[in-house]
């Protein structure tokens, strides 16, 4: 029963998660452009959004760029380039944990703003509710993941990333995450579950790029001044001229 659990959690799961993902979003912007939306609340609350929402995006992008490092970028590549176990190590540590310590202040913020802020407790959707619980324990495992590399135990370089990349490859090695820790298979599968999720809930505003503004004419505004050439502005109804002109 083992064996089965674990070729469809890290084999089969993987596989349904990214078909549901791609498909999802295709779905979603072919005939729900209008809800294809971060659905801001901003209107309802700033003082929390204001410090909570950039700690938490600057955090997330700097996570997910460690997250590329760390698992689609071999071990045999930053040797290469002269970085040393050693000094990946101290970066990975350090980085990681700044951008986490960001990422889970801002995402508290966020979470007590929209739960004890009626306005916006009133246009959170079910999804955004489950969405916030798998997202934030995502975040919350991917820390303990951070601290354990102080004691350095598991090399998450010589399995886990070995067996995302085996993903992609289409070649993959389920036998590689059997023998991980139970903290980094429960951020894994967490973290495959909410890319499952991500289609249907506000997320997907993270594919959208206002690139059209860039290319939009200049859009002109006028105000209207107290005299309009040299005639004074009078008060009341201007006179309408009737008589229709010859051409």
């Amino acid at each position: 029963m083992d064996g089965i659990l674990d070729l469809f959690l890290w084999l089969i799961f993987p596989y349904i998660a990214l078909t549901i993902f791609v498909l999802g979003h295709a779905w979603r912007y072919m005939y729900d452009k209008f809800g294809w939306t971060s659905r801001s609340s901003q209107m309802y609350e700033g003082d929390i959004l204001r410090w909570a929402n950039p700690m938490f995006h600057f955090g997330i992008l700097a996570v997910f760029l460690g997250h590329v490092m760390g698992l689609g970028i071999p071990k045999a590549w930053t040797d290469a380039v002269g970085v040393s176990e050693g000094m990946y190590h101290f970066m990975a540590i350090s980085i990681g944990a700044i951008a986490g310590v960001f990422t889970i202040v801002g995402f508290i913020g966020l979470v007590y703003r929209r739960r004890f802020t009626k306005a916006v407790m009133g246009a959170t959707t079910v999804m955004d509710k489950i969405m916030y619980l798998f997202l934030g324990v995502v975040i919350l495992l991917g820390l303990m993941n951070t601290a354990s590399q102080v004691v350095g135990e598991y090399n998450y370089r010589e399995g886990v990333s070995i067996w995302f990349r085996s993903i992609f490859y289409f070649n993959p090695q389920p036998e590689l995450m059997v023998g991980a820790p139970l903290s980094f298979q429960l951020h894994a599968i967490t973290a495959i579950a909410l890319f499952a999720l991500w289609p249907f809930t506000r997320l997907v505003h993270v594919f959208t790029a206002p690139l059209g503004y860039v290319f939009r004419p200049y859009v002109l505004y006028r105000t209207r001044d107290a005299h309009e050439g040299s005639r004074a502005r009078r008060r009341g109804w201007d006179k309408v001229d009737t008589i229709p002109r010859r051409r």
